[in-house]
This record gives structure tokens, sequence and C-alpha cells, in this order.
């Protein structure tokens, strides 16, 4: 996760690129809608392809640091594998 610039007294705001790999059994369900409702998570989705029995995406995410590190824990704990991707991040 990269640390962008907060102002003074504030959380930093952390992003992370990382590709989501879903099984069957979640992918009707509203994993990333989940993310910004109980984590405030901003996503930004890169690249998907989700069908009726498996999906993965790739995803630009970022929040105040502890919140994007309790919503990766969080799709990690629901059984969704997370993997970070290096570089190719696209910044403003």
């Amino acid at each position: 996760m990269s640390r962008g610039s907060g102002a003074p007294g504030t959380n930093p705001m952390a992003r992370a690129r990382v590709r989501l790999t879903f099984p069957s059994e979640l992918v009707q369900q509203p994993i990333i809608y989940r993310l910004v409702a109980d984590f405030g998570i901003v996503p930004n989705i890169r690249r998907a392809d989700v069908r009726a029995d498996h999906g993965w995406m790739v995803l630009e995410l970022e929040a105040p640091d502890e919140k994007l590190g309790q919503g990766v824990a969080w799709l990690r704990q629901q059984g969704i594998k997370v993997d970070p991707i290096e570089g190719d991040m696209v910044l403003p």
C-alpha cells in the first residue's frame, strides 16, 4: 500500500492496487458495495472478468490506512483471494 499526503492531523490516505479472485459462492454478492459502505474505501475497477461460476477484478483502492487494512482483511475473511499488484499504478 502506498500512502498519499494528507492534511496535518488527519489520517493519511493509503492506496493499493490488488487483484481479487472470487469463489463461485461469492460472485453474486455485493462485495465492492460492502467495501464502500462498511469501510469507506473508494474503488476504481481497472479490469474484471465475472462469470456465473468465478470471477476476478483488478482494483485500485483508496482509503485511510487503517480502513484500507481492515477492508483487505475482511475480503480475505470472506474467502476472496487478495493479491497485491506492484507498479503500474495510476496516480493523480
